[in-house]
């Protein structure tokens, strides 16, 4: 049952998102940086009772901001190039390098904590 109503969360979102985008440009694209994927990450994380693992995620989920930024100015440099399905890949695809290099790099480095 628990991932129903976390599934419910993800869809409420969305959908939120679809109804804001009728409306203007600005909103869908805040309306993101709501952390509802952190949110649920969180809520399941926080469930086993451990503050360490909470704790842990938290950090996990601020290392990935850089990635976010890089994935958002990605998408806006390529749209003038190409169309905006092939942007967004784009963005995904630099999302994940930076994603593993920040990951890559903390376990490097020892900071995986």
């Amino acid at each position: 049952m628990d991932v129903v109503w976390k599934g419910i969360v993800g869809g409420l979102a969305t959908a939120l998102i679809v109804a804001l985008s009728k409306r203007g440009n600005v909103l869908p694209g805040i309306l993101p940086l709501f952390p509802t994927f952190g949110l649920i990450a969180l809520l399941i994380i926080g469930a086993k009772g451990d503050m360490v693992a909470f704790r842990e995620t938290c950090l996990a989920g601020i290392k990935t901001i850089p990635a976010y930024v890089a994935f958002l100015m990605a998408c806006y440099w390529t749209i003038a190039r190409v169309d905006f399905v092939t942007a967004v890949c784009v963005g995904i695809l630099v999302w994940l390098t930076v994603a593993v290099v920040i990951f890559l790099g903390a376990g490097l480095f020892g900071l995986s904590r």
